[in-house]
């Protein structure tokens, strides 16, 4: 019998992050999973894909974020109404005890649906991590004085595409953008500001994502919804608020491997700050695909000139605690890495270092 306890410490350290990080009603429903994976319950046949990996292999897929969103997914379509009656909504903050039986019967009658949502990792597209990257940016438009040129990888539905038309108040650091912005992010800044008063220009802006987003389409929208934790409407409106910039902008995503891509796309170019970056993204990629990155990246990096700059700006989980996330910048020629900040996994709070 496959030995489940990697998978049971990864949705137990999920459901501890969860509820460290604001959303109790998902830590609740995560806790009651790792206890019904060990009792061999429905949940176990769910997460059959990981019963005998490892805790980190659990949590660098995000398998219990996988059936967490694949849940809300069900109620934000309304094809599960005693579930939904007992979920977060206006006016009401949810009961996860109430609402565990209905999630276990889920598991049973909706079992095809919420496999199909599980086959494909988190694609959150959180809106809030623009304010971390938005660090970067600043950054490097102070040091190189020159316009922008934006590519990201693993982009999701693009929405961190708009990324200089939000709002940011930065408690503690000031503020940057269009104070009439349709996206408006809070973050609670700690350390010495940012280059606030840098210069910033985006000549250009593209991404990739390897399955798209189409915001276009109704039930693309409800996905990316879906991955937000249902007990933070904040976290939601804000969301809303980013999809309909997105469209408005006619923002689009290339459907293509993040590798080929990053090969074929972001060379230098003089005149211009080309800034490759990506958050949350590299921990979904496999490792001989991280190596082959690296080494595009490295070659875009060899071809910059004083003229061209070309930067590798980047907000993942550090390497050697998945539960610290940092925000790091590379920038050639020099080929000089730097971890800018320690930051909030959805950007809340940013420690710039």
């Amino acid at each position: 019998m496959t030995d489940p306890t990697g998978l049971v410490r990864g949705i137990e350290i999920q459901a501890a992050g969860c509820t460290a990080l604001g959303s109790p009603f998902s830590g609740v429903l995560l806790t009651a999973m790792a206890g019904d994976v060990t009792a061999r319950g429905p949940s176990s046949r769910l997460f059959e894909p990981w019963l005998g990996a490892s805790t980190r292999a659990v949590l660098e897929a995000a398998a219990p974020l996988r059936l967490l969103g694949a849940l809300h997914d069900l109620v934000l379509s309304g094809a599960a109404p005693a579930l939904a009656a007992t979920y977060p909504r206006s006016g009401a903050p949810g009961d996860a005890d109430a609402a565990w039986p209905q999630v276990l019967a889920a598991m049973d009658t909706e079992r095809p649906r919420l496999e199909a949502f599980m086959t494909h990792e988190p694609q959150t597209n959180e809106v809030g991590r623009a304010g971390v990257l938005l660090a970067g940016f600043l950054t490097l438009a102070q040091e190189t004085g020159l316009p922008l040129r934006c590519f990201e990888l693993g982009a999701s539905a693009g929405l961190n595409q708009q990324w200089d038309h939000f709002r940011y108040e930065l408690a503690g650091a000031g503020a940057w953008g269009d104070p009439a912005a349709p996206v408006v992010i809070d973050v609670d800044w700690r350390g010495a500001a940012p280059p606030v008063g840098a210069k910033v220009s985006v000549l250009s802006r593209a991404a990739c994502d390897r399955k798209p987003v189409d915001l276009t389409v109704a039930a693309a929208r409800r996905r990316l919804r879906a991955y937000v934790w249902a007990d933070q409407p904040d976290r939601l409106a804000r969301l809303d608020g980013a999809i309909d910039a997105a469209l408005a902008a006619g923002t689009k995503v290339e459907a293509e491997d993040a590798v080929a891509w990053t090969r074929r796309r972001p060379a230098p170019a003089v005149g211009a700050a080309t800034v490759l970056y990506h958050s949350v993204v590299w921990q979904y990629m496999p490792a001989d695909s991280q190596a082959a990155l690296t080494e595009a990246i490295d070659a875009h990096g060899a071809a910059a000139r004083p003229s061209a700059p070309f930067a590798w700006l980047r907000m993942e989980p550090d390497q050697t605690n998945l539960a610290a996330m940092e925000l790091r910048l590379t920038l050639w020629p020099g080929g000089d890495e730097r971890r800018l900040a320690f930051v909030h996994p959805h950007g809340a709070w940013v420690e710039w270092l």
